[in-house]
């Protein structure tokens, strides 16, 4: 079945502290170490009473604004988000009670940095089979709630933000040409936040805190992610030259780099979102999406490969017709 949705509207929100390299001097880190490591030169960071559905109810506000659409008649809100408000209601019950939206079915979907490309399939699918019409798709990251500010391995990577997109019917375009995704729960523990359990196997966890291994997921994307590229250009009966734009999640740079580099893709069709933003999880890809768009980088029917890892571990994407 040949997808049959269509992007209609993208608004991103974004919180109003911003936090440099500079604010980690007190932990020893400088501004050059930062950039050269990782490519970010500043992040976001939500306020105190800012959480991810805070900021994904900004984000549809600006949506609303920018585009003047009406989304009384949105019938799924997808919530793209590892950090939650709660364990539950879920983030998009919030969004739809915010806006009192009569007739919306709701879920929040954990896929971490994968996320996106995961919510983006599912709600290309309700829509093609008929389920749904209309589709608001929120991806909402508040990761500096769940970061350790003593651990220098990621409390200079991650940012907070959030970005709304609105996905509808379309007659005789098609969004999604193919998606592909993996998986490897056996190397679970290279990427963790404890909640109900502290321990995973025989490793002690931080009481709600975001932990990583960044050497061995460096070596697991490198390794296996241009494995996974591969296979979706295939399912899509795509060479690497019919892509105009590659998105993958914004990691750090340098990950991207060498991603690129092994994939023999330039870094000019390349979008990123985490030199000012930082790596915001299942948000860095739309929020690149978005930046482009404001830029007038993307033309109409443009191939886009956009391409997530992460946590669990997972990593996929999906190539889409802009």
């Amino acid at each position: 079945m040949k997808s049959s949705s269509k992007i209609s509207a993208i608004a991103a929100y974004l919180p109003k502290k911003i936090c440099t390299n500079n604010d980690f001097k007190k932990i020893d880190i400088d501004d050059e170490w930062v950039i050269r490591r990782t490519g970010i030169r500043e992040r976001r960071i939500a306020g105190e009473n800012e959480f991810s559905s805070t900021m994904a109810i900004n984000a549809v506000k600006n949506l609303k604004k920018t585009y003047h659409t009406n989304i009384d008649d949105v019938d799924m809100i997808i919530v793209t988000t590892f950090t939650p408000d709660y364990l539950t209601p879920s983030v998009a019950a919030l969004v739809q009670g915010y806006f009192d939206i009569s007739h919306a079915g709701t879920m929040d979907l954990n896929a971490a940095c994968t996320g996106f490309t995961y919510g983006l399939c599912v709600a290309d699918a309700l829509i093609t089979t008929g389920q749904n019409k209309k589709i608001l798709l929120i991806a909402t990251e508040s990761l500096s709630k769940i970061l350790d500010y003593a651990d220098q391995n990621t409390c200079i990577l991650l940012g907070d933000a959030a970005v709304a997109m609105l996905l509808e019917e379309s007659q005789g375009e098609r969004l999604c040409i193919a998606s592909d995704f993996f998986s490897d729960g056996k190397k679970a523990g290279l990427a963790t936040c404890s909640n109900l359990s502290q321990q995973y196997n025989e490793m002690v966890l931080k009481n709600k805190q975001f932990e990583q291994d960044g050497r061995k997921l460096y070596e697991y994307v490198l390794k296996n992610v241009p494995i996974g590229i591969q296979a979706l250009l295939k399912r899509a009966n795509l060479k690497k030259d019919d892509i105009d734009w590659f998105v993958p999640h914004s990691a750090n740079y340098r990950m991207i780099e060498a991603l690129c580099k092994r994939l023999h893709i330039m870094l000019q069709k390349t979008l990123i979102s985490n030199e000012f933003y930082g790596n915001t999880s299942s948000v860095s890809i739309p929020l690149a999406l978005w930046m482009a768009s404001e830029k007038k980088q993307l033309k109409k029917r443009d191939f886009l490969l956009l391409y997530g890892f992460g946590g669990g571990l997972t990593h996929g994407g999906v190539i889409i017709k802009w």
